[in-house]
């Protein structure tokens, strides 16, 4: 089979054209696609715009989110605030009820002494006049008994009833005990010493003799 020759001013040419058309060649497309970064090719119309719209939506989150935060910073700021005002206003409160309390407790005998201090004053003029009448004393006496007993009553001071009672062992403390048949047995019979009561309360109960049955043996006898 006989070679075809091709003459030799046809394959320069050819060779030529090949360097020419050929992907690596100065000039041409895809000369400049191989050597360029991914960052350089261009993207089609529709996808840069696209990756433009995503820049500017993720630019508009940030700046929302930097509003958004310095907003509740700006709250618990003044949240904290108040707090601290509020704590402060408690403390006063607090230190001001103390202060109060300490002096009710003080003087909250202040209006009682200042009643007795009449009782006082007749006490004083009984006392300097010893030397007088023993019944115009004795009456002076009798007058500030009564004087000083209103004050108390009015402060909310009342007896505990005692003589002709039944003996009742949360009001009534028996020291003594009676044989008798004048008096119904375990009844309170004399009262040795007042017992009271400050308002609802039982102050001191009442020291008292309670009369005792007499038995049938010392009957017969």
């Amino acid at each position: 089979m006989e070679e075809k020759k091709i003459p030799q001013g046809e394959a320069e040419n050819t060779e030529h054209n090949n360097e020419a058309g050929s992907p690596g060649a100065a000039g041409e497309p895809g000369s400049a696609v191989q050597g360029a970064s991914p960052d350089q090719v261009d993207l089609p119309e529709a996808e840069r715009e696209e990756a433009a719209g995503e820049q500017r939506q993720e630019e508009v989150d940030v700046q929302e989110l930097e509003r958004r935060l310095a907003e509740q910073t700006a709250l618990a700021q003044d949240y904290f605030q108040r707090l601290a005002r509020m704590q402060a206003d408690f403390e006063n409160y607090r230190r001001r009820m103390n202060r109060e309390r300490e002096e009710w407790f003080k003087y909250a005998s202040q209006s009682l002494v200042a009643e007795l201090l009449p009782v006082v004053d007749n006490f004083e003029r009984a006392l300097a006049a010893k030397e007088e009448d023993p019944a115009q004393v004795v009456a002076g006496v009798e007058m500030i008994y009564r004087q000083l007993m209103d004050v108390l009553t009015r402060e909310g001071l009342s007896p505990v009833p005692a003589v002709n009672e039944p003996f009742d062992p949360a009001r009534h403390e028996a020291i003594m005990q009676e044989e008798t048949d004048s008096y119904p047995d375990n009844t309170v019979i004399e009262e040795l010493r007042r017992g009271y009561y400050f308002k609802d309360r039982l102050l001191r109960p009442a020291l008292v003799k309670v009369a005792r049955a007499v038995s049938k043996q010392e009957n017969n006898q």
